[in-house]
């Protein structure tokens, strides 16, 4: 009996561990993104997203928790799209939610993160109360959590005043296709399209990644 358990147990992990990313494609979607004004998670000053974009070709936002499996995959990618783009007109911002500013500030120590981070939420019982969670309800995203999600800007089509930035927008309701969204982020920047061999990537969405640590060990503790 004791072998079934284990027997079971380890494959239960290995379903767990080939689900584990959560790939997404670029969408063009209609979504009403509004300007935002946020603090750092490294210094505190404040961000205001229009700003921030202005004078720019294209902006990536990403939203993500820094305790979710998830965004500890995307992190390097899009690290290396901001290291490999920024000089022609390419930034990253990205924008924390549901952990502490400590938590986060580590976690982008750790990841090695240099581009712009700053925080929406610190609480995870703020999930349903943010507009991260507004804007993955209407380009449907699923997901429980919704770490990481994407969106592009491109500042030359962004209103100049009010409230809203867009109403229409590329998003990613998941994980980056790296070779997709280079390809993306090339075109966007009139660059010529790169001749070279990179693997790819499995596109299929997979179950609440982000919670799959916690399956394990509940599945572990009971056993």
């Amino acid at each position: 009996m004791k072998t079934i358990l284990l027997l079971t147990i380890f494959l239960f992990g290995s379903v767990l561990a080939s689900a584990q990313h959560e790939y997404a494609p670029l969408q063009h979607q209609e979504i009403e993104y509004k300007n935002w004004n946020y603090k750092s998670v490294r210094d505190g000053t404040k961000t205001d997203l229009r700003e921030f974009a202005r004078n720019k070709k294209l902006v990536m936002v990403v939203y993500f928790a820094a305790w979710c499996p998830n965004w500890k995959y995307e992190a390097p990618v899009a690290q290396r799209f901001y290291d490999k783009y920024k000089q022609y007109g390419f930034d990253v911002i990205g924008v924390s939610e549901y952990d502490t500013i400590d938590a986060t500030r580590a976690n982008l120590d750790s990841n090695k993160i240099t581009f712009a981070v700053v925080s929406e939420s610190e609480a995870r019982d703020a999930k349903q109360k943010t507009p991260h969670y507004q804007y993955r309800q209407k380009t449907g995203d699923t997901r429980g959590w919704g770490s990481p999600w994407n969106i592009f800007l491109e500042p030359k089509t962004l209103e100049k005043n009010g409230d809203t930035l867009t109403k229409k927008a590329f998003v990613v309701n998941g994980e980056l296709i790296e070779i997709d969204t280079e390809k993306f982020i090339r075109q966007k920047l009139g660059l010529p399209a790169e001749e070279k061999k990179m693997a790819s990537a499995a596109k299929e969405k997979s179950v609440e990644a982000c919670e799959a640590d916690k399956k394990t060990q509940l599945l572990t503790n009971r056993n």
